[in-house]
């Protein structure tokens, strides 16, 4: 099995670009070069097989130079999201314990806040490039075995500290195979790195295009208008975002006259993404997939048909290669076709277990299959729709409830941005829906209208008691909405905009 991705891609095309960062760009002989550094460098101090090396940083290529470090010593690329406030990274810093932390400058405070409450090494990426140049070169080969940990991922982390995700290196593998054989990857692909490399997304899409010879570019920060520029400029030819990254590119200026004849298709992640999106992408004549993942599981788990995708937009189609799927009752019984049940899924590309967190770990795997916490459906023709989350269904008046499907019918309308529906609780009916909207700039809706679009759509038991129009969606670091800050707003007699 490969394990050292960069010493492979280096002997089978040195030469061929590969990483695009600061303006210029690195061939794979040149990353497996910086990867041997650093990890000379990281012997040198002293770290060995097993020590955490986390990264603090915005999109950067010491993300790949650490990454790509691993399998020449051992360590475990940890990376920090960098959204978060210090108090939350001196927690993710006590639960993992860093050996060394790197930082970019707009994140030195940060790092040097956590350094003193949970005494570490710190390495500014300042002078990155002439740290690795003074290496003493790569370190003797360190065994490493398929399932040693490669790096460790922090859940989506909306209800208290994240959980530490343990990847081992025969996950990397299987997830980049899955993904290129059922996604349709080439050699010629070019990919923008616009998501945030601390996120899952660096394991989703860079890790199979970096196995498969392919390029990135790395957007250090995601700006609509430098990404656009960025796809004219390097030819990107697939798109890989989350829901709002994709209404701000159509929401910007240039989006109607930006050059986008090189992109073969755009996929989106973490989200359904509102079809008000897909139809502006069809109509730059620019087809659209649906994906689904979670950073347990590699990320990617589906593939669609474009075709099929184009007939089903709210599908993300049938599991990749080496992926089993089955959709189970409370009792871990399979549900026919049409039925709801949580999603469970086997194969190569699941994690090993959560960091030092065993119990949670047996939580969700069980017998071999990863239990989701998501809901889903099949229909007649095998096809899978995630409904929502399990945690995130709630019953009024004896009625299922699946904020998802109320959330899609909200998206077609015109004059809605973004929305979130959650469950509040009610003295009759036990828990009703609270809508939280963010409209579109120069659009207008009412509670009355919203309501009455809704009841024209859906079961009057569906349709949420309580509409609330916002300026923004609170969101976590990795994109996703905080529903807990909007009940909490709500529960605190919030009526003015959140933020």
């Amino acid at each position: 099995m490969i394990v050292d991705l960069a010493h492979k891609r280096a002997q089978l095309a040195p030469r061929r670009p590969a990483v695009r960062f600061d303006g210029r760009w690195h061939d794979y002989g040149e990353l497996d070069l910086r990867a041997g550094r650093l990890a000379g460098r990281l012997a040198e101090a002293g770290l060995a097989k097993g020590d955490r090396v986390a990264i603090l940083a915005h999109n950067h290529i010491a993300h790949i130079d650490l990454l790509l470090a691993t399998a020449k010593l051992g360590v475990i690329y940890t990376p920090f999201n960098h959204r978060l406030v210090e108090r939350e990274q001196a927690a993710l810093a006590a639960y993992v314990r860093p050996a060394l932390l790197l930082y970019d400058e707009p994140n030195g405070g940060k790092a040097r806040a956590v350094a003193s409450g949970h005494p570490m090494p710190l390495r500014s990426l300042t002078a990155h490039e002439e740290w690795l140049d003074s290496s003493p070169g790569p370190p003797s080969v360190t065994e490493l075995d398929p399932e040693d940990t490669q790096m460790i991922l922090f859940t989506g982390g909306t209800t208290g500290t994240p959980k530490g995700a343990m990847l081992p290196y025969r996950q990397g593998l299987c997830n980049a195979a899955n993904t290129v054989f059922s996604w349709g990857l080439r050699e010629d692909d070019c990919v923008i790195q616009a998501t945030p490399c601390f996120h899952a997304a660096l394991n989703a899409f860079t890790v199979p295009l970096l196995f498969l010879g392919a390029r990135v570019v790395l957007q250090e920060t995601f700006d609509p208008g430098e990404y656009l520029g960025l796809v004219e400029a390097q030819g990107a030819t697939v798109l890989f975002m989350v829901p709002t990254m994709y209404q701000m590119l159509i929401g910007h200026s240039a989006f109607s006259e930006a050059d986008l004849s090189t992109v073969r298709w755009a996929i989106s992640g973490g989200a359904p993404c509102p079809e008000p999106v897909r139809a502006a992408f069809d109509e730059r004549g620019i087809r659209f997939r649906q994906g689904y993942g979670l950073t347990e599981a590699g990320v990617n788990c589906f593939a669609i048909d474009l075709d099929d995708a184009a007939e089903n937009p709210l599908s993300v189609g049938h599991p990749i290669f080496d992926s089993e799927a089955v959709i189970r009752d409370s009792e871990g019984e399979p549900v026919p076709p049409g039925e709801v049940g949580e999603l469970t899924l086997r194969g190569g590309h699941l994690f090993s277990g959560y960091f030092e967190k065993p119990a949670a770990t047996a939580e969700v795997l069980r017998n071999g299959w990863l239990w989701t916490g998501d809901l889903a459906r099949q229909d007649d023709a095998g096809r899978f729709y995630l409904v929502g989350r399990r945690k995130e269904m709630f019953i009024s008046g004896g009625e299922n409830v699946f904020p998802a499907e109320i959330e899609n019918v909200l998206y077609s309308h015109p004059a809605v941005s973004e929305c979130t529906v959650l469950a509040v609780s009610d003295d009759r009916w036990g828990e009703v829906g609270l809508a939280a909207i963010v409209l579109r700039q120069q659009h207008r809706l009412s509670t009355e209208e919203a309501e009455a679009f809704l009841r024209s759509r859906l079961a009057g038991y569906k349709v949420p008691k309580h509409i609330h129009f916002l300026e923004a969606l609170p969101k976590s670091g990795a994109g996703k909405i905080l529903k807990q800050e909007i009940a909490r707003w709500f529960l605190e007699g919030g009526q003015s905009a959140a933020s």
